[in-house]
Order: C-alpha cells, then sequence, then structure tokens
C-alpha cells in the first residue's frame, strides 16, 4: 500500500506539475485515429506529456466516461474505417467546415445540439476544423495543475455522434470522391428524445467526472442519436488541448488515407507569457500535394483602449514562435513541408480573438439598441487594425452580416450590457469570434453564427470551398514570399 505524500513532497511537486504543464505547449504529439483494427478504427490514447500509449477500445468506460442506461438499450456509433482504398484520382475540390466557439468553461451535458451547428450547410463537408476556447474554467488550477480531459473527451464524443450517426459505417473502398453525396440513411423520425434533457440535471450526472484524467479522448463511443447523415462518416484526424484551448480535425474517412504529415505547435501567451491560459495551437497537415495549417487561438481580453496592442502582440508572436518538427521535414522527399505558419498552402485562424469595440459611447448604445451592426461594425478593433496594417496584414475575413456575438447573459438572448446586475459584469457587445483565411484557392461560402445558448459568446462558422493541388507552382517562390512576410508581421 503505498504511502501518502506528506505537505513538504506535496510542496516540491507544485512547481514540477507547472513546468511540466509548461512543457505541454511545446509537446509535439496529437491525438489521432490512425490504426485499423477489425474494420473499426482503434482510437490512439495518449497522454500530451507521457511517453507511452495505448489503444482505447470501443467499449473501455472511462472514469469521466457517461456510462450507458438500461443496458442494451443504446449502441455504441460506429467509427468509420481509414483504411487506403487503393489508387484514386486526385481531389480537385474539397468542402472545408470551420468553427470556433467559446463555451465558457462549462463542460457539455449530453443533450446539448450540436446538429444545428455542425450540419447546418446545404451538404456535407469534407473537413471539419473545429476550435474551443474555454472548455475548462480558466482559474489557477487549470492553469497551472494537472491538464484536465475530461472536457475534452466529452466534446469529441458528442461530434463523433454528430459526424458518425448510427448506420454510417464509413467504407473506405467506396467511390473517392469527396464532395459526391449519398441519399439519407437516418430518417428524421430518429428524433433524440435526449433533447429534451434539462441542463441542471444532465450536469448532475456528469458531477463525477474525474478532472485529473490525462488521456486525450477518454469518452466512451456511446451512441446518443443524429438525425443528419454523412457519406462514409468522418475519423479523427487530429486533436491537441492546451488549459482550454482545444482543436480538433476531422476528415472524411474516404479521403483520410491522403493525410500526411500531421504534426501540431502550440504557443503560450498568457501568464508570464509562456502560460496556456491563453495562446495558440497549430495543427499541419498535407492532403495530397496541398499543406494546411489550422490556428485556433484566444487573444489577450480586456475592453480598454490599448488592448488592441496586446491582441496585436499575441498574433505577432504566434506567427514568430509557431513550429513545426524540423526533424520530419529533414526526412521528407522535395518539395520540403513548412516549418512556419506562413509558409503553408492553405491557412485558417479560428477562434476568441478577443477584439471590442473602439471608442464605446453613448452613440455604441444607440447603435446597439436599433441593432445596426453596418455602422457598430466601424468600431470594430480588429477591421481598424488591419486595415492600418497593424496586424494580419495579407489575410481575409468574409463580411460581417451577424449581431455581435459576445456577451451574453446565462442562457438568454440579452447582451450582458442591458441587464448585468454588477458594472463588473457588464461587458459592450462584440465581435470577438473570428475565422480568417490566407492562401490561394479558397473560397468562402458563408460566414454566420450559431444561436446555441449554452455559453456567453455564439458559436461562429464558416463553409469554404478549397481548390486542390494549384501549388504545384514553384514552393521555393511561396516560401521565400512568406518568409518576407512573416518579417512584415514581426
Amino acid at each position: 500500500m503505498g504511502r501518502e505524500p506528506t505537505p513538504m513532497q506535496k510542496s516540491y511537486s507544485w512547481p514540477k506539475t507547472v513546468v511540466r504543464k509548461w512543457l505541454n505547449s511545446k509537446t509535439s504529439e496529437i491525438c489521432s485515429e490512425r490504426s485499423k483494427k477489425n474494420g473499426d478504427v482503434q482510437r490512439r490514447r495518449r497522454s500530451c506529456s507521457d511517453e507511452d500509449g495505448s489503444v482505447l477500445g470501443r467499449r473501455d468506460l472511462s472514469a469521466g466516461g457517461w456510462p450507458a442506461e438500461g443496458g442494451d438499450n443504446l449502441e455504441p456509433p460506429r467509427v468509420p474505417s481509414c483504411s487506403p482504398a487503393g489508387s484514386s484520382p486526385p481531389i480537385d475540390n474539397l468542402r472545408m467546415f470551420v468553427g470556433t466557439w467559446n463555451v465558457g468553461g462549462r463542460p457539455p451535458h449530453r443533450g446539448l445540439n450540436l446538429r444545428d451547428w455542425l450540419t447546418s450547410t446545404p451538404s456535407s463537408p469534407d473537413i471539419y476544423v473545429l476550435g474551443f476556447q474555454e472548455i475548462v474554467p480558466l482559474n489557477a488550477g487549470n492553469v497551472l495543475g494537472p491538464e484536465d480531459k475530461g472536457p475534452a473527451g466529452k466534446w469529441l464524443s458528442l461530434i463523433r455522434q454528430v459526424l458518425n450517426p448510427a448506420g454510417i459505417h464509413g467504407d473506405a473502398s467506396e467511390a473517392d470522391s469527396p464532395s459526391a453525396e449519398k441519399p439519407p440513411r437516418v430518417s428524421f423520425s430518429d428524433l433524440l428524445s435526449m433533447e429534451e434533457l434539462e441542463l441542471e440535471e444532465a450536469e448532475g450526472e456528469l458531477a463525477s467526472v474525474n478532472p485529473s484524467s490525462s488521456s486525450c479522448d477518454e469518452s466512451p463511443d456511446l451512441y446518443l442519436g443524429s438525425i443528419t447523415p454523412h457519406r462514409g462518416g468522418y475519423c479523427l484526424a487530429a486533436s491537441k488541448q492546451m488549459v482550454g484551448i482545444f482543436l480538433c480535425v476531422w476528415v472524411r474517412s474516404s479521403i483520410m488515407h491522403r493525410i500526411t504529415a500531421l504534426e501540431v505547435s502550440c504557443v503560450g501567451r498568457g501568464i508570464m507569457g509562456c502560460m496556456g491560459n491563453k495562446g495558440s495551437i497549430s495543427i499541419s497537415m498535407t492532403l495530397e500535394r496541398t499543406t494546411f495549417c489550422f490556428i485556433c487561438t484566444h487573444l489577450a481580453s480586456g475592453e480598454k483602449d490599448g488592448d488592441e496592442v496586446r491582441r496585436n502582440s499575441d498574433v505577432a508572436e504566434i506567427v514568430k514562435r509557431t513550429r513545426f518538427q524540423q526533424s520530419r521535414r529533414l526526412a521528407a522527399p522535395p518539395p520540403h513541408l513548412p516549418e512556419t505558419i506562413l509558409e503553408h498552402d492553405k491557412i485558417i485562424w479560428l477562434g476568441d480573438l478577443n477584439y471590442r469595440l473602439a471608442s464605446a459611447n453613448s452613440d455604441t448604445h444607440q447603435l446597439l439598441q436599433k441593432n445596426d451592426w453596418e455602422s457598430l461594425l466601424q468600431k470594430d478593433q480588429l477591421l481598424i487594425e488591419q486595415r492600418a496594417g497593424r496586424v494580419f496584414a495579407g489575410w481575409e475575413e468574409g463580411r460581417i452580416y451577424f449581431p455581435p456575438t459576445y456577451k451574453y447573459l446565462a442562457n438568454s438572448d440579452i447582451y450582458a450590457v442591458d441587464q448585468a446586475k454588477s458594472r463588473e459584469k457588464r461587458r459592450i457587445p462584440a465581435w470577438c469570434d473570428r475565422i480568417l483565411w490566407r492562401g490561394k484557392g479558397m473560397k468562402q461560402m458563408s460566414y454566420v453564427r450559431g444561436e446555441s445558448r449554452f455559453s456567453d459568446h455564439r458559436p461562429v462558422y464558416s463553409l469554404f470551398s478549397v481548390l486542390m493541388n494549384d501549388g504545384l507552382f514553384d514552393r521555393g517562390g511561396v516560401k521565400a514570399a512568406a518568409v518576407d512576410s512573416r518579417k512584415r508581421e514581426g
């Protein structure tokens, strides 16, 4: 029987925990569904700071999981096969869904409706890029202590249930045309009774979650249902957490075998300029001969004049400090893989960028009361700073037609500026949650927000049409241009 650590030992272990947490922001380990066994993908479960990994079976229920109710009445979802399908023609064009959501430190409950967010497009995307902020409360224990992986696993489980509904087995041998559609396999009569669960009741059921869970995805594969079919299902290409920031990339199973060179890089910009309560997670990957980079960020907060300078600095430091492993790039055949953000062919920057409205005054309140979003956008700090060339030079953002996404009172459609009980809780509404892109051959098809009341932020999502293999021109010239641009932004 092990001995309990003494108070002195506990005090010595605390600095070690902080150092380990800081080092986690530099790890290149990611979680991905890459192996196949008995027709189903086995999820690779690996601590983001530990060395050894293990395999999580489909019925492995962790302490932080959601046990099935009534035994056999709920079936685990099918995880699609991600095996190669032999030689296939190159992909000319694909659709990519990009979503960002600050969930306010709240763990998801089983009745949370993600379908309205993830299946709102008229046709099924080939890639989902989903970024979250504040998946855990940003308190001292979470920022400095061990990583709480429980909520990340629950988000992955809910996403998987929407993207891979019952009956979608994912056969990699089917036609490898990423944008093709098949008739629905699940009828609209399969509506969820779980949708009616009250938030308080569901959170009570989840109160037993183990906060010290260290696996990358410890939620069980428990089927809760979905009404939107996606041909062939999706595989988790990569996921990574840094404190409250969480980024996951899902790829249609029929093209998963075309994904190579997956890599991650984290930059902490929080406490002391290095902790992960603020900062970025970047995932680099190659699809055929096109390189992608997805950057999920949570930038410095604050609505005072001058706080935008700190956010500009965060962006510059993230671009400067993000590096992908040189070792795998030296071993790669020409053209060599990108090492920095700006050396990629297609780049998406998403997250809670925290830019507010400049010089909020009585005029601002009048515009809010009139819902005059176009006039309010003239005060948007990000647009002002970008037009002045102080941040995101060379990046694009779609035109915003939706209301500010922050800050709402809990479970309501009322902005906190109107009804907050204390001055400290009042916030001028702002478009904090944004999606930008950079690179040729990318066309934004939509840029909208969701209406979930789960958080004080509204989710934002965008659909892109991506022209593939247009980067077959001289990669060296692109790299030189990227380096010059990086110097200008730095």
